[in-house]
């Protein structure tokens, strides 16, 4: 099969544990890339943290960020966006003020939360990125800000069974799609949003069949793209049940995963 897309999960998968692309994923991806394959960044971060990466790796391809509610094309245009309802997004900040836990969410560029956290803000702010942020106190300022797009929101904390109350009381809100990328999360998009639906999306407007894609990701949030993608790829350190679901288990994000696949079924060298 020559495959004409590959699209790449950051976190986890393209990136190895300290955050960084090695040389090994930097050459195969560049190689790649002028074979004229797109290189698809998929990744729930918000897009503008996407396109610092994708600057490193020389690429002026499609980005599909925020869990799929987001999709930049190769000319930096938006594509294809879906957002919160304003009305559902203060529900949802309702509940973790509820359970007392941290959350944010974000637009393209710009994060918002109820509690300034430091680590939080340089985990976005790695390397040359450099977000914006904006701490709301009460939930109704959400409707004073200016065509405020609230692209994911994210709950994060360690106590578990607190996790699993909160997607228990989410469920009970029509029209947003659930999901997580760790264990200590929960994330919140709007209807019909995953990272699946935003590379169908793409691949119909590339004219590219799924069985010419190749989909690579560790966690849940990845894995509707993977059972979309004609090769469904599982990272060595992903969750078991999404191993079990894919195609194909290539090594871990700390061993060239990435690269590995590439090298396998696209550029065929050993």
């Amino acid at each position: 099969m020559d495959y004409k897309l590959i699209a790449l999960d950051m976190d986890g998968t393209l990136l190895n544990g300290e955050l960084q692309l090695s040389n090994r994923t930097k050459d195969a991806i560049n190689a790649v890339n002028k074979k004229g394959v797109n290189v698809v960044l998929s990744t729930g971060r918000m897009l503008s943290s996407a396109q610092v990466y994708a600057r490193e790796l020389e690429l002026d391809n499609y980005i599909i960020a925020s869990n799929g509610a987001v999709i930049m094309d190769d000319s930096k245009n938006i594509i294809y966006s879906k957002n919160i309802n304003l009305d559902k997004l203060e529900v949802i900040m309702d509940i973790g003020k509820f359970y007392d836990v941290y959350y944010h969410f974000y637009d393209s560029n710009t994060l918002y939360t109820d509690n300034y956290v430091k680590e939080i803000v340089d985990f976005y702010n790695n390397r040359d990125s450099r977000i914006d942020y904006k701490v709301i106190r009460d939930t109704k300022e959400i409707y004073e800000i200016d065509n405020l797009k609230a692209y994911k929101f994210i709950f994060i904390d360690n106590d578990i069974n607190k996790l699993d109350r909160i997607k228990e009381d989410l469920v009970e809100i029509p029209e947003i799609t659930i999901t997580k990328s760790w264990i200590n999360n929960v994330e919140v998009m709007d209807k019909d949003t995953s990272k699946g639906l935003g590379l169908k999306f793409l691949c119909n407007k590339l004219n590219i069949s799924k069985e010419e894609v190749i989909a690579v990701g560790d966690n849940e949030n990845d894995l509707s793209m993977i059972k979309y993608a004609g090769l469904g790829v599982a990272m060595g350190n992903a969750e078991e049940k999404i191993k079990k679901q894919a195609d194909f288990i290539t090594t871990s994000n700390n061993e060239d995963g990435v690269a590995e696949v590439i090298d396998k079924f696209i550029l065929k060298r050993r």
